[in-house]
């Protein structure tokens, strides 16, 4: 079988995979989690995570793994590889809470949020972001990014309330052409009724957040912060952090044109974007 093939049959998520082949060993060594986690050294609790794709497993859990199916560091090399596959180790956590969540609300402020992004548009973000990556290497980006979508077409898909900063729409990611694709995208799914848009202009003045974020609310009612810096995913779980975050949601919401004036502000740039493909006579 070539590499590329063996490429396109690994894991997207790592975790997933991970979780899977500590499953299989302990179900072939006939124990429980919590006897796994005896051997391992580790509480029940980590081994479910572990199995149940909530996070990657440490290289000591791996270590461990190896340990106890006697193995020579096979564990090991496993959770290395797939560490480097699909998302990266860090983001993973918040896949899993998007996936869950009953109700998610984005503030965007650079690029329009992955779970509504094109292909074209993914691409682009995707080439600026690598562009010493192969062709394969940034298909499988995509792919893996356009995965995501998949919560909203579930039979019972979260509320998904997004503000985009006008700056997001104006910014030409790839081609004219890339963003009237991308503006007719949002415009489409704005006429989902799971789904909420409204656009933070340029007139509202200084925004109260300089930073992108999410939260993430599940079926229970908590609610987690999501944020990046430097190419670091952070979640926090904090009660008076969220309740701060939240305020500032508010407050871009509040500043925020309405949805009805936002969809027809995205439908003016969409049509600048379209000038700049096909200018007319000068």
């Amino acid at each position: 079988m070539s590499e590329q093939s063996d490429q396109e049959h690994e894991p997207a998520n790592g975790a997933a995979y991970f979780g899977a082949e500590v499953r299989a060993l302990r179900e072939a060594l006939a124990l429980s989690q919590t006897g796994l986690a005896d051997r391992l050294h580790y509480q029940q609790a980590q081994v479910s995570k572990v199995e149940n794709g909530v996070m990657l497993a440490s290289e000591a859990f791996a270590q461990a793994m190896d340990r106890v199916a006697g193995t020579p560091g096979t564990y090991v090399r496993l959770r290395t590889k797939l560490s480097k596959l699909g998302h990266p180790e860090w983001f993973i956590p918040y896949i899993q809470l998007e996936k869950t969540a009953t109700k998610v609300e984005d503030y965007s402020n650079a690029f329009v949020m992955g779970m509504l992004q094109t292909p074209e548009y993914a691409e682009a973000v995707y080439r600026a972001a690598h562009p010493r990556e192969s062709d394969a290497q940034i298909k499988q980006r995509v792919e893996i990014r356009l995965r995501r979508r998949e919560i909203l077409e579930r039979e019972n898909p979260p509320l998904l309330w997004v503000i985009l900063h006008e700056s997001v729409l104006r910014t030409v990611v790839g081609s004219s052409a890339v963003m009237v694709g991308q503006l007719e995208h949002l415009l489409a799914m704005a006429a989902n009724p799971h789904v909420s848009l409204q656009v933070l202009p340029f007139a509202a003045g200084a925004p109260s957040s300089e930073l992108a974020f999410i939260l993430l609310t599940q079926a229970d009612g908590t609610t987690v912060l999501y944020s990046e810096a430097a190419g670091q995913g952070h979640v926090n779980d904090s009660a008076a952090t969220v309740q701060e975050w939240t305020a500032t949601y508010e407050r871009l919401r509040a500043s925020a044109e309405s949805e009805a004036r936002s969809l027809r502000l995205i439908h003016s740039i969409m049509k600048e974007h379209a000038n700049e493909q096909h200018p007319g006579p000068s």
